[in-house]
């Protein structure tokens, strides 16, 4: 019996994910249907369940076990609910509520209108009061208020009461007890939902990784974890970085999760319950050096060869390399990056000036800005210098020692240049202050209060093709040669 419900549970679970997703009868769905529906339940939850495990709850795969209670938190999650729990106390509210409309028929409106709005803030007893009250304001019970009624002597003449008034014994109807019941099953579900669940204690959880590889990417990343203080119906998730909202549901019972960095910096591995985090370390996946790739962000990158891209001092991907991989230019420009991600030896964003020279001469198309983005990335922070061409410094933004600047309201012409010809950049951070100069002319000077962070690394953004050249870090007598 309780197999049977909690599957007709799931089945209406999953017709609400199947209104959400609107692509059609599931009968007619294929693994691209469901490669879809796996991308919108992540970007809709941030966790990610596998097409496999999606045509097991539609029935496409043959399976006997039940879903593991993550997977149904995250499917309640994308159907509208916080969690599974909610999502069956809901229903069954659901249900208790089309009862109650049954019996419209020999209940007036007004009864069932006064009794719901008692049922959200009354107790079952005062629930009670206003039923009783409802059958004297409708008729049902020929009592004056405020009269007490005897105890029943079968029959059905009057009975003698305080005060002289004589009233019929009341008897409770078969539809009123029911009621009754729909009002204990509301009131319950209401007062469990206003409960907060005390915290959890982090000290009960484990968390750690390792990396497969110690430079590059891909890098496997197998992180070792003990969830086993986590209570039932609680969802256990690893987040991989600093966005909490990137993180993948794991079993609670088990105690490994692989998972594979594409891109390389520096991320915040967290083990979390809910949204509450228990477990957190650094995690660094460096470079090995000069990478180069086309990112699509939701499909795997296509790297390039160092000896495609290293030519002498220069590193720099062009219009025919694009080609020879055939990647198209037009009409969306390929997003082309640029990393370099190492240890720096202790370089902080408080005391540190960068060097770099860049250029885009590609302006073909749906690349006329030519826009570049420049990022120092650090621990937990970063600075963001973009350029474009001078037509197009309308709409751009800027991000450096904790402060944001947008040209809406802001005046950042000077990062506006010929990015046909090599543009030079420089960034500049001492004593909270921030200056930052494009081909030695300042464009942009400030205070700023930040907390002062481990330096990690740069990135370059390009719309096409892009190249770079005399990139270093400097503080003091000391010099970074990237």
């Amino acid at each position: 019996m309780e197999n049977n419900l909690e599957t007709d549970y799931i089945q209406r679970c999953l017709a609400l994910a199947e209104i959400r997703f609107d692509r059609g009868d599931n009968s007619d769905w294929n693994s691209y249907d469901f490669e879809k529906l796996s991308e919108s339940i992540q970007e809709a939850t941030g966790v990610i369940l596998s097409i496999t495990t999606l045509k097991r709850l539609w029935g496409k795969l043959s399976y006997t076990n039940s879903p593991a209670i993550t997977t149904l938190n995250t499917l309640a999650q994308y159907a509208g609910y916080p969690d599974w729990g909610t999502f069956k106390r809901k229903t069954l509210t659901g249900n208790a509520q089309q009862q109650v409309g049954k019996q419209k028929a020999t209940v007036p409106d007004s009864s069932i209108d006064s009794i719901s709005g008692q049922l959200a803030t009354d107790s079952p007893a005062e629930a009670i009061i206003a039923l009783n009250r409802s059958e004297t304001d409708n008729g049902i019970s020929a009592g004056t208020p405020g009269a007490v009624t005897g105890p029943s002597t079968g029959n059905s003449g009057p009975t003698k009461v305080s005060g002289g008034v004589h009233q019929r014994t009341r008897r409770w109807p078969y539809w009123a007890l029911g009621l009754l019941s729909v009002a204990i099953i509301l009131y319950v579900a209401l007062l469990s939902n206003g409960r907060s669940k005390p915290a959890a204690d982090p000290t009960a959880y484990k968390f750690s990784s390792n990396k497969t590889v110690l430079t590059g990417v891909p890098n496997s990343v197998i992180f070792r974890y003990d969830a086993s203080a986590a209570k039932d119906g609680d969802t256990v998730f690893i987040s991989q970085s600093w966005d909490v909202r990137r993180k993948f549901a794991v079993p609670k019972d088990k105690r490994e999760y692989s998972s594979i960095y594409y891109r390389p910096g520096y991320f915040r591995a967290k083990l979390m319950v809910g949204k509450q985090i228990m477990k957190e370390h650094d995690l660094m996946i460096s470079s090995n050096g000069w990478l180069a790739m086309v990112d699509p962000e939701k499909d795997v990158p296509v790297y390039f060869n160092r000896k495609e891209f290293l030519k002498g001092n220069i590193i720099e991907v062009d219009k025919s390399t694009l080609e020879a991989y055939n990647i198209t230019l037009q009409p969306d420009n390929p997003p082309l990056r640029f990393y370099n991600v190492q240890d720096m030896g202790g370089l902080r964003t408080d005391d540190f000036s960068f060097e770099t020279t860049v250029k885009s001469n590609f302006s073909e198309g749906s690349a006329v800005c030519q826009r570049i983005g420049i990022l120092i990335l650090c621990k937990n922070d970063m600075f963001h210098i973009p350029l474009c061409a001078k037509g197009c410094v309308g709409n751009i933004g800027l991000y450096a020692g904790g402060k944001s600047l947008q040209s809406m309201d802001t005046d950042l012409s000077k990062f506006g240049r010929d990015l046909n010809q090599w543009v030079q950049l420089k960034v500049e951070a001492k004593d909270k202050h921030i200056r930052i100069l494009v081909d030695g002319e300042v464009a942009c000077s400030y205070p700023a209060q930040y907390e002062a962070t481990d330096i990690v690394g740069v990135q370059y953004r390009f719309e096409g093709p892009g190249a770079i050249k005399d990139t270093r870090f400097i503080k003091g007598d000391k010099v970074i040669q990237l």
